[in-house]
């Protein structure tokens, strides 16, 4: 198992929306199939107005305030804490994701990418709210199973996608699909992940059969995200994985 560190990298995008980018970065582009991190914070009267997507699926989990998804499906929606969405951008789709007014909205974004022959599927979107994904109690705090067997989300790329809370002196411990590769993110406080420190923002990469083991001495949240590589190249163009 090979096993690296990496941070994320603060920038801009859409409309006054400051993200902390895991990838694409200069000289790390993406980590098969995954092809986009965003940590986003969106204050308001900023956000991302209607732009499009081809060739990946998109899944968005709001930590705090709200976000309204409108797209050219006639889909239209808000989501709230604890609750995500997940659009299948396939061969095309145009939306718009802003902060309900009032309210500054920090989640995550994660793309997927679609392998070669689901390229041209029809774009598609769902919303689980915050009462329908699972939970449940670990040694020392509580995990939520937003992507996987239990979770009503579902994706055309297998992946394990889990949010998960920790108080002080708690302990993960989650073994990985042999043939899955992903990472764990830091998204509040810090731990100690397979002997390496994590703190907000960074994130402790997997490449090759995982035991994910986390301890901390202090409250923590980390996302953990694993998913089966499709082996193939991967071309991104802006809003575009093809």
């Amino acid at each position: 198992m090979n096993i690296f560190m990496r941070d994320a990298v603060t920038g801009a995008e859409g409309e006054n929306v400051e993200v902390n980018r895991l990838f694409p970065v200069q000289g790390f582009m993406n980590f098969d199939p995954f092809v986009l991190w965003d940590d986003f914070t969106v204050p308001p009267s900023a956000g991302f107005p209607d732009h499009p997507h081809r060739g990946f699926e998109a899944v968005t989990y709001i930590f705090e305030g709200s976000m309204q998804h409108k797209d050219n499906l006639g889909n239209e929606s808000t989501v709230h804490p604890g609750g995500l969405q997940r659009f299948t951008a396939g061969k095309g789709i145009v939306h718009s994701e802003m902060p309900a007014p009032g309210s500054t909205t920090r989640g995550i974004q994660l793309w997927v990418n679609l392998s070669r022959n689901l390229k041209q599927e029809n774009p598609a979107y769902q919303q689980v709210d915050a009462d329908a994904v699972p939970e449940r109690m670990i040694d020392g705090g509580m995990l939520r199973e937003l992507v996987g067997k239990d979770s009503p989300l579902q994706l055309k790329t297998p992946v394990c996608y889990l949010d998960v809370q920790l108080d002080s002196g708690g302990k993960f411990v989650e073994k990985m699909p042999d043939d899955f590769r992903g990472f764990v993110y830091m998204i509040d406080g810090a731990a100690t992940v397979n002997a390496n420190e994590l703190v907000k923002g960074s994130a402790l990469f997997y490449d090759g059969k995982a035991m994910v083991e986390v301890n901390t001495d202090v409250s923590c949240r980390f996302m953990v995200c694993f998913g089966r590589p499709h082996g193939e190249p991967v071309h991104q163009h802006g809003t575009y994985v093809d």
